[in-house]
């Protein structure tokens, strides 16, 4: 049989740094020597290549346009490879993992977005575990030659994760993400075990490409106190399209008669307000409680468990499909990929 073909995209991160001798200090590796860091990958029976962005991109400067550069560069290779890693800071993977999985729908191949919290040319690092599994499991096929991962996921210490599920939990631990509302995809052991009713199967038959993304939206987490005045310079269709609005608990917030008009008139003038929980784990219930019917009432949509990376990145690709209101409406609450 044929090697099945991995292509290894890294964007930059820590996972790709190694410490230069001279100066002392962290550089970004040559990916053309990739055995020469990790000669393990040699013991795998997959075919990689590998494409580094010209200038590595550290995870805080991640933008819209990256997440066109690497859903065009997936596109485009689609046909070529059996599956795809991505190289990508931690800090804002799960958007990344987020959006890609928006832009390129009904995927029947993985992508699978890995790093490290230590540099892979640091003796401790976790980047080799994470980057060698990474591929193993883009590579992974079933009996009948199919992928076994098919959609956009995150891999990070021994835990496989649906991308658009996913959040970053902690700046200092290995076990970096989490996914509140749903299972691991699989657990990395001895074995690497899947949960096969986990895994996501689009109904779609063909790859649809969604390059175009809107950030004209913006993002207001409740907290006790909060001064709506301040923030009604955002509620204005012709500044934002779409706002996400984190609220307390099962989609609760404070019976602020500002707020009340402001996203009142806000939704009235074609403006998009989609309510989202801070809550790590649950789902918004518009109407549960007294403190959410308000909402309701005035066509805040409802975000269910959407994640903030999932429902900020859904956003925008929805908005940049240039779909009417009504359409935008019911899409934002429908299932797409596996997001809600």
């Amino acid at each position: 049989m044929n090697k099945r073909k991995v292509l290894i995209i890294y964007t930059g991160g820590t996972i790709g740094m190694v410490r230069n001798h001279i100066s002392g200090g962290l550089v970004a590796f040559d990916f053309n020597h990739l055995f020469e860091q990790i000669p393990e990958l040699r013991r795998l029976d997959v075919e990689l290549t590998s494409i580094s962005f010209e200038k590595p991109i550290d995870s805080s400067e991640i933008h819209p346009g990256v997440w066109k550069a690497l859903a065009s560069l997936i596109h485009e290779n689609y046909d070529l490879y059996d599956g795809f890693v991505v190289l990508h800071g931690s800090d804002t993977m799960a958007f990344t993992a987020s959006a890609l999985s928006f832009m390129l729908q009904g995927l029947k191949k993985p992508i699978i977005l890995t790093g490290s919290q230590l540099p892979i040319g640091t003796i401790r690092t976790d980047g080799k575990e994470n980057f060698i599994t990474a591929v193993e499991i883009a590579a992974m096929a079933d009996s009948k030659g199919f992928a076994l991962v098919q959609e956009v996921a995150i891999y990070f210490e021994y835990s496989l994760y649906r991308g658009n599920r996913t959040s970053k939990v902690s700046a200092s631990e290995f076990e970096a993400f989490k996914s509140g509302n749903f299972p691991e995809l699989a657990r990395a052991g001895v074995e690497i075990k899947f949960d096969e009713h986990a895994l996501y199967r689009s109904n779609l038959d063909d790859l649809l490409y969604f390059p175009e993304i809107d950030n004209r939206i913006g993002h207001i987490s409740l907290y006790p106190g909060i001064n709506f005045e301040f923030y009604s310079s955002l509620f204005d269709v012709n500044l934002l399209k779409g706002i996400v609005l984190s609220t307390f608990g099962s989609g609760n917030g404070p019976n602020d008669p500002k707020m009340i008009q402001l996203m009142e008139q806000y939704i009235a003038n074609g403006g998009h307000v989609l309510n989202i929980t801070q809550c790590w784990s649950g789902a918004v219930q518009q109407g549960k409680y007294d403190a959410s019917k308000q909402f309701l009432n005035i066509g805040v949509l409802g975000g269910g468990a959407l994640t903030t990376e999932a429902a900020i990145t859904k956003m925008m690709c929805l908005l940049g499909k240039g779909i009417d209101d009504q359409s935008f409406r019911k899409e934002i609450v429908r299932n797409l990929c596996g997001e809600m």
